[in-house]
């Protein structure tokens, strides 16, 4: 739980409840001390109030007439002074609670809170053997709680200055703290998605600034690694290229013109020999020779599809969704193709291409889709391409096959994106693919 706090809160509630507790243990020991302080400050009154009362008996005894004596003595007393004479018949003498006067502001609470001694300072006044009324101490204590409600003002109001200024000073450094923490944060973030070229700005302590650092260097060599691979990727997808132009040349020079010449013997042939069964096995020669001259044609387009350079992409694209609406008459097949494709360059219309024709072939053959719709577009320097299916989608443990993972490698390498996704029941296959960076590629021979 308090993991999941966060570094602001952690550092403030430690801060606020040792202030609250500091609060609290004040307010205890002004209820512990003030008690014994307050009997203390009132000792001398209540024994001067035994020393009035001895010399009063003391006088009423040797008088002849000490009810004149007593009645004296009572009018000599001052209304606000702590010692009276308090007649029998009036009962005992209230609490030093009900004697207070004037409280000066202090609240009742805090007057509750303190436990205010009991001053029993009665001494009886006794004439002719009998007690006729207490000389009581009867000190007015309002003028010690204000003192004591004072301090505790102070007190309270020096824990609250301090604990502002400390939240103040907490809050600055929290934020100076958290600050670069947020921008080494978010740097890394960007790291782990690729972004390589924006610095995590270095500010902070010096332990902070030396970590943001670090990070910008390791930032540093992921984007050189990563450029370097790019290079490995884009040399590779480069030598299969020439490595596939090479093997369609060599079918399209060899085997082309190996097939030409056995239908031409097995035409000479059919028609030098009598009718009959050599006619009917030239016929069978033919058709296989038929069948072969055309899986050559479709092992050439896929290893080469040669037209793309005299015809452009557009068409090209074109031709192969043409090819694919005979071959799959079952599936709907729409599609929008931005006609500035004809400007796109090898590799990266190669590229374009066998993504479409990779695309389209896992539809036919893994999807079980009843339409599909081809997308291909250009906004400014940026090449998207989507294949969309509403088909049964690619199995958990199977996102990229053979065919996606080899496309996925030529997309790398040319600095683009590859994604597979699932989405309103339907299947996507999304690239996105930088078009300056290829159509600076130069031609191969």
């Amino acid at each position: 739980m308090w993991q999941r706090l966060s570094f602001r809160t952690q550092l403030f509630l430690p801060l606020g409840l040792s202030f609250l507790a500091a609060l609290v243990m004040g307010g205890v020991l002004l209820q512990t001390f003030a008690t014994g302080q307050l009997a203390d400050e009132n000792e001398p009154g209540r024994r001067s109030t035994r020393t009035v009362a001895e010399a009063l008996n003391n006088s009423l005894r040797a008088s002849d007439d000490p009810r004149k004596i007593l009645d004296a003595f009572v009018h000599s007393l001052d209304s606000s002074s702590d010692i009276q004479f308090r007649p029998a018949e009036a009962g005992p003498a209230p609490s030093p609670k009900d004697s207070l006067r004037d409280l000066h502001g202090v609240p009742h609470w805090f007057v509750d809170l303190i436990a205010i001694p009991e001053m029993d300072a009665a001494s009886p006044v006794i004439i002719d053997g009998r007690r006729i009324g207490d000389i009581v101490f009867m000190p007015d204590l309002s003028a010690d709680l204000f003192e004591k409600w004072v301090g505790f003002l102070a007190l309270t109001s020096l824990i609250a200055v301090l604990m502002i200024l400390t939240g103040t000073i907490a809050y600055l450094f929290a934020g100076s703290a958290l600050r670069p923490l947020q921008d080494l944060g978010a740097g890394l973030t960007r790291i782990r998605r690729g972004d390589y070229a924006t610095p995590i700005p270095v500010t902070g302590p010096q332990e902070i600034r030396q970590s943001c650092e670090e990070a910008n260097a390791l930032a540093m060599t992921l984007a050189q690694l990563s450029q370097d691979n790019r290079d490995l990727l884009h040399r590779l997808v480069s030598l299969q290229d020439d490595e596939r132009r090479d093997l369609a040349r060599e079918l399209h020079d060899e085997l082309g013109p190996l097939l030409f010449g056995i239908r031409a013997g097995t035409i000479a042939l059919s028609e030098a020999s009598p009718a009959g069964n050599l006619g009917n096995r030239a016929q069978e020669v033919m058709r296989s020779v038929e069948a072969l001259q055309q899986t050559n044609r479709r092992i050439l387009d896929r290893l080469r599809p040669l037209y793309i350079e005299e015809l452009g992409l557009e068409t090209s694209v074109q031709t192969l969704l043409q090819n694919f609406r005979r071959q799959a008459p079952h599936i709907s097949l729409t599609a929008t193709i931005d006609p500035g494709l004809n400007e796109i360059d090898r590799p990266l219309a190669q590229t374009v291409y066998r993504l479409i024709q990779e695309a389209l072939t896992n539809v036919l053959r893994h999807a079980g889709a009843n339409n599909a719709h081809v997308l291909a577009s250009i906004a400014g320097e940026l090449l998207t391409i989507e294949i969309s299916d509403d088909g049964g989608g690619f199995p958990a443990d199977n996102v990229f096959g053979r065919g996606l993972t080899g496309m996925h490698e030529r997309v790398r390498a040319l600095s683009g994106s590859l994604s597979l996704l699932r989405a309103d029941e339907r299947t996507y296959v999304r690239c996105r693919l930088p078009v300056e960076t290829a159509r600076d590629e130069p031609r191969a021979g």
